[in-house]
């Protein structure tokens, strides 16, 4: 037998036996991609005999989640590939020695201005201000320590931009560099698909830089599994040591650490699982010791810092000035009133969730209704180039307002909806992340007029930022444009975009024409779309499509929306529809939230096995269980078991719990009990318990306590406590009062506002509502900037309304 014929053999005997272990257990192709944390084109690839040999890691990877013997597969994959040895050489290591890097590459903020060129071949060499170390570096430092002892770790710096995170993993590296270590920067064709392709590859002694993480963790189609992949890249003893080093904003760092609200879908639970205790936020600011540093190195002849010192010892945002924050404002502020209308156009665009390069003629055709009528007027025949030339003029020679970039091209086939995808045409953007960060804290109350939404149905392509725009749109109320960027993010293939649109022809009774775009949006495999798919059908009664949807999320990796929709269908009476997909749910083999299942059977009314399933889940260390059994006893008449329950899980950490049992001291007749219990539980953070106490304030005639209190409250986030007093004053037929409290309600007085609005339009007074929701407007409430116009391209109704796009 040839070499040739030994390599084929060798090929299809290994995906023979990847065959027979996937039949054993069971599993699809994608929920083993799901349990091996591998993409689903690497599975289907590994199992394919004409395909490229797999990679070790990835054999190692399928053979653990199949329960086969890793050895024997590896062996052979070596056969297949034609290797004699067990190691990779050097040139298959993943990036470069960490000294060969320019931190520049890394993208660390250039400061100062470019030295002198010593010939026309040399780059332009840009020298870093020296280092002032903080608090954060000791974090990061302990973390270099590990890894130099042969630990993995992972390290996420979280702050604003400019904040200083990528200088200070440089600078925290160094000591690997000294010692061989590599760098792996994954970038190409685009982050999150180098990272998802190449993890497997990393070997021990690397350093996986992924510097705003976001791009990585929070792309809609690979984050999960990139979180997923890191995670087991961490854990495998035989790559150790590795340190993964990664930069986030706070509003992704929140995001991702946020619980869904019950009910709804959980896109970052892998990326939650892998950053909780791993996140380290950095002060913005020099603090007095660090200043005092800066000062040591200023006086040592570091002119960068000396500089910085001087325009910003006062507030301590010295990386900021070092990177050029305080000019990018400036240029910002003091733009004309075109350049500035295509910033706040920009600005807008991406805290609505458009991607990173901004075509110019979005940016163009977007920035005409950000100018007032006498700013038109003055517009020349080349108002556009002219702003543009403008802002891409560098701030310190180190960032422009608003750059010209060019997207890398793909050098992989793309994949899903991207096949549909037409390519961008013209010059694209990128704002300065300052400005971004700038804009997502003063705009966030501001809508965008017409011409925003207008040019993004004509201009933009890629179907996540049309989706997101789509959501956007409805969230504030401009329920055309949202129908519009719906249908155009179906066209280019979005799921959710598709099955929103199928639900519309579902609820008009046309569900032929839901069935093929529900069909088309099931295409993609997708969990989180086929949860909606099911949540969607159930809510217009179409349970077959519901049933057979969530069993396709469950096998996609989602079971809880089974138990989920079981519960809803409990709680209306149809038990049997209940068991159908509880059912379901056993026969997917994935293993499912304790307490989900506890409620299901508690909703149908099988308190034993509720009880004996709130049990497990409390023995395995969740507190909140203890507070749902407790709950159990209550309807069951067992007060004083209650109660003792609700002191377990109180001991074992669940400070909501508290909050129970001041409810159950309330219900005792133990007043001063009771609110001692709410006082302990707002303490720890609960705004319920807040509420209880503005309530019991509010019951006491306690008025003037009651309005402090929910002051705080209001303060602290917790808006719907101040809404207690509202409800109260207006019950009561003081309004003034009422009127007062709102308007006083600080950042959140719109809504309080236009909450107030809602209880008079409830109570017939459709003038008072009317004076009201007006007032809300006029606060900013995500209605619309008071400088703009907000043009209308379909024309109005004779009640001078904007006349819907569809028949």
């Amino acid at each position: 037998m040839s070499g040739a014929d030994e390599r084929a053999a060798a090929r299809a005997e290994l995906r023979d036996r990847l065959e027979a272990g996937l039949a054993r257990v069971r599993l699809t192709k994608t929920q083993l991609a799901n349990r091996a944390g591998l993409s689903r084109t690497t599975v289907h690839s590994a199992f394919q005999v004409a395909g490229p040999v797999p990679t070790a890691a990835t054999v190692a990877r399928l053979a653990r989640a199949l329960h086969l013997p890793e050895d024997e597969l590896l062996r052979l994959r070596r056969a297949a590939a034609g290797e004699t040895g067990h190691e990779r050489t050097a040139g298959d290591a993943l990036g470069k020695p960490i000294a060969e890097w320019d931190p520049h590459d890394l993208e660390v903020h250039p400061a100062g201005t470019p030295s002198a060129i010593n010939s026309a071949n040399a780059r332009t060499r840009l020298v870093l201000p020296g280092y002032v170390k903080r608090e954060h570096d000791r974090i990061l430092a302990e973390a270099v320590r590990d890894a130099e002892q042969g630990q993995s770790r992972i390290v996420a710096l979280v702050g604003s931009s400019s904040t200083g995170k990528t200088r200070a993993c440089w600078e925290a590296v160094q000591p690997l560099a000294k010692k061989g270590w590599r760098l792996w920067h994954p970038n190409d064709p685009t982050r999150a698909e180098a990272a998802l392709a190449d993890l497997e590859r990393v070997q021990s002694r690397t350093v996986v830089w992924l510097n705003e993480a976001q791009h990585y963790l929070g792309d809609h189609q690979n984050g999960e599994h990139i979180a997923a992949a890191v995670n087991s890249l961490l854990t495998d003893a035989n790559r150790a040591p590795i340190l993964v080093l990664g930069t986030l904003w706070p509003n992704f760092a929140d995001q991702y650490a946020n619980l869904p609200s019950p009910g709804s879908a959980d896109p970052h639970s892998r990326t939650r699982e892998l950053l909780a205790g791993r996140v380290y936020t950095i002060q913005e600011a020099f603090d007095s010791k660090a200043l005092r540093e800066a000062d040591k190195l200023a006086q040592a002849g570091d002119q960068l810092l000396s500089d910085a010192l001087t325009r910003a010892r006062t507030d301590g945002r010295i990386t900021q000035d070092l990177a050029g924050a305080p000019e990018l404002l400036r240029r910002y502020e003091h733009a004309t009133p075109a350049a500035r209308a295509m910033l706040e156009a920009a600005m807008d665009a991406r805290r609505l969730g458009v991607g990173l390069h901004l075509p110019q003629a979005f940016l163009t055709n977007a920035a005409t209704d950000y100018l007032t009528d006498h700013d038109w007027d003055q517009l020349t025949e080349d108002w556009a180039e002219a702003a543009f030339a403008d802002l891409a003029r560098d701030v310190h020679g180190k960032q422009a307002p608003l750059r010209r970039t060019a997207p890398r091209p793909r050098r992989r086939p793309p994949i899903g909806p991207e096949l549909r995808v037409a390519p961008d045409k013209g010059s694209v953007l990128r704002l300065a992340d300052y400005l971004e960060d700038h804009g997502r804290t003063t705009r966030k109350l501001l809508c965008p007029p017409a011409s925003f939404w207008q040019s993004a149905c004509a201009h933009l392509t890629q179907p996540e930022d049309l989706s997101n725009l789509a959501d956007a749109a409805s969230l504030r109320h401009r329920k055309q444009w949202a129908y519009h960027l719906t249908q155009r993010a179906a066209d280019f293939g979005h799921p959710i975009a598709l099955a929103i649109l199928g639900q519309a022809r579902l609820k008009a009774g046309d569900r032929e024409g839901a069935e093929v775009l529900y069909r088309q949006a099931a295409e993609s495999g997708d969990g989180r779309t086929l949860t909606f798919l099911a949540w969607t059908s159930e809510e217009v009664g179409d349970r077959a499509f519901a049933n057979d949807f969530a069993r396709r999320a469950a096998q996609a990796g989602d079971p809880d929306v089974l138990f989920l929709l079981a519960n809803r269908r409990a709680e209306s009476g149809d038990k049997e529809g209940a068991e159908t997909l509880l059912q379901l749910a056993a026969n997917t083999g994935h293993p499912v939230d304790l307490t989900l299942q506890a409620a299901m059977y508690a909703t149908i009314g099988d308190r034993e096995s509720a009880e004996a399933l709130f049990r497990r889940a409390a023995d395995a260390g969740d507190a909140s269980a203890l507070t749902s059994l407790a709950r159990l006893r209550e309807r069951a008449g067992d007060q004083d078991g209650a109660e003792a329950l609700i002191r377990q899980a109180v001991d074992a950490g669940d400070d909501r719990a508290l909050a129970d049992l001041g409810r159950a001291r309330q219900q005792a007749g133990d007043r001063e009990g009771a609110e001692a219990l709410f006082r302990r539980a707002a303490d720890a953070g609960d705004g319920f318990a807040l509420a209880e106490l503005v309530r019991l304030r509010v019951e006491a005639g306690a008025w003037e306590a009651a309005v402090a209190l929910a002051y705080q409250a209001a303060d602290s986030g917790y808006m719907f406590v101040l809404y207690i007093l509202l409800e109260a004053r207006e019950k009561a037929g003081d309004r003034e009062h009422a009127e007062a409290i709102a308007q006083s309600a600080g950042a959140g007085h719109s809504d309080a506002l236009a909450f107030l609005a809602g209880l008079r339009e409830q109570a017939g007074d459709r003038e008072g509502a009317e004076a009201l929701f007006i007032q809300a407007a006029d606060a900013g409430g995500g209605f619309h900037d008071p400088r703009i116009q907000d043009r209308w391209p379909f024309g109005l109704d004779p009640d001078g309304l904007p006349t819907p796009p569809w028949p």
